[in-house]
């Protein structure tokens, strides 16, 4: 699953022994970045009214149209409500996406949110993440051919996620507040360039004896972009480009350069909220609010549970309860002891809840008998 700017690793050999503290952190940070994701997008409602949404969690359903057909993309809510059991891309998140299902690409199925739409929607865009591929090497993910541990990190331009090992370039160690460009795009939007001479976190810069004169591109007084080309400052064009956090503040924003970006198709890089991580952060606002004031909010669990009876709710709570707290009881003895927890931990964990159920089940036939 995608849940971040970046896509886990392959673990390889370090996948049969994991530290606790390892097993806790990345759960908590994995969960805290799917809610994130979930949170900024509405489980109940079709997205489409909407029209273009700025930003949004969509998938791709590969049962409804499968690769050689035309690519489509469903919102949260059409994820759960119109494909559920169906064989799902998670495509994390996509900006100025309107939903597809049930339009003329999925033939004769109806969304069952919202049945009133267009035939297409022509100002989506969409690449080959829409079936299930990825990177430059146009490959799933994960990769049951590819035995190389290695990450992947989506581009903020073009929204492909890209392999590590394929950007070109080393990627930096931390980066988790930082964006990247791929080298395709930087070639798209040249003027990026000299940017990335400048507030780039991978800089590799080059002094030139000669300051590079002036273009169209910075032509007014007082372009930012005009003075960091005439600085001399620059670097080798090649390799993506991992950006400093808040580096969209620093870049022009005078007449010029604005019709730079709108001709290049990248204004939204001078949008602020445009990024994964302001769409994560209001995503966790509205979770935290709903908690705050005592709302189950949209998620699908509590939707499910509010089909059962009061009994049921609340044999499925204690139960769940019941389990993570014993979960964390088994992990902390490990943690005392400074041992690692392996798969066969974590299975004979499990095999003990079952057996302990199974009991407390044939106790409770033996009481109604």
């Amino acid at each position: 699953a995608l849940v971040s700017s970046r896509m886990a690793a392959n673990d390889g050999e370090e996948e049969a022994t994991v530290s606790l503290v390892d097993v806790l952190e990345e759960d908590e940070e994995l969960e805290n970045e799917a809610s994130a994701v979930l949170g900024g997008s509405d489980s109940e409602k079709c997205s489409y009214p909407e029209g273009y949404v700025k930003r949004q969690a969509l998938y791709a359903c590969n049962t409804c149209t499968p690769k050689g057909g035309e690519p489509a993309g469903i919102c949260l809510a059409c994820s759960y409500k119109c494909h559920e059991g169906h064989d799902l891309f998670e495509l994390y998140t996509k900006r100025n996406f309107r939903c597809d299902c049930g339009n003329d690409k999925f033939g004769e199925m109806e969304c069952k949110l919202f049945a009133d739409k267009e035939k297409v929607n022509s100002g989506n865009k969409y690449s080959h993440n829409f079936f299930g591929l990825y990177c430059t090497c146009d490959r799933p993910y994960p990769d049951p051919e590819d035995e190389v541990p290695d990450e992947m990190i989506q581009c903020i331009v073009c929204e492909d996620w890209f392999h590590g090992r394929h950007l070109g370039c080393v990627v930096p160690d931390c980066v988790e507040l930082q964006e990247m460009i791929c080298e395709s795009c930087m070639n798209k939007t040249p003027f990026l360039w000299s940017y990335a001479a400048h507030i780039a976190g991978n800089v590799v810069r080059e002094e030139s004896e000669e300051a590079e004169g002036s273009s169209e591109e910075g032509s007014c007084a007082g372009c930012r972009l005009r003075e960091m080309k005439a600085s001399g400052r620059s670097r080798t064009l090649q390799g993506a480009v991992f950006w400093l956090s808040a580096w969209r503040t620093k870049l022009c924003t005078c007449s010029n350069c604005k019709v730079l970006y709108t001709d290049a198709g990248v204004s939204f890089l001078m949008d602020e909220m445009d990024t994964v991580l302001a769409y994560e952060n209001k995503g966790k606002s509205t979770m935290q609010a709903e908690q705050a004031g005592g709302a189950e909010g949209r998620d699908p669990l509590m939707s499910a549970l509010n089909n059962l009876n009061r009994v049921q709710q609340l044999e499925i709570i204690h139960e769940y309860n019941d389990m993570k707290t014993e979960l964390k009881d088994y992990l902390q003895r490990f943690a005392a002891e400074g041992k690692v927890v392996t798969p066969e931990d974590i299975r004979h964990f499990f095999e003990q809840q079952q057996s302990r159920k199974r009991r407390r089940a044939n106790a409770g036939q033996y009481y109604c008998s």
